[in-house]
């Protein structure tokens, strides 16, 4: 339990340096691709983060798997986004 706990930890501060590498290619592109990716690392980390503090074996419930939905449709519409951007030019 207490090393299950520790690898989400480290999960949740995986996720933020992802999310902050990414803002910073937003930040000099201006590529809204990366964005996307920030936020869904972001929503991802705030999910490792409440199962860390709350029970991890609760990983099967609804409300989890939302959050990680709402993360993987995040970057499957930054890269959509970006394909349609690149036809109509």
């Amino acid at each position: 339990m207490v090393l299950q706990t520790f690898l989400l930890g480290a999960l949740t501060m995986g996720g933020w340096v992802a999310a902050a590498f990414f803002f910073r290619f937003w930040r000099s592109t201006k590529d809204r691709l990366f964005l996307f990716f920030a936020g869904a690392f972001l929503t991802l980390s705030v999910d490792w983060a409440a199962l860390a503090l709350t029970n991890p074996m609760a990983e099967t419930r609804h409300y989890v798997f939302a959050i990680r939905l709402f993360a993987f449709l995040l970057i499957i519409v930054g890269i959509v986004e970006k394909n349609r951007k690149r036809d109509r030019s």
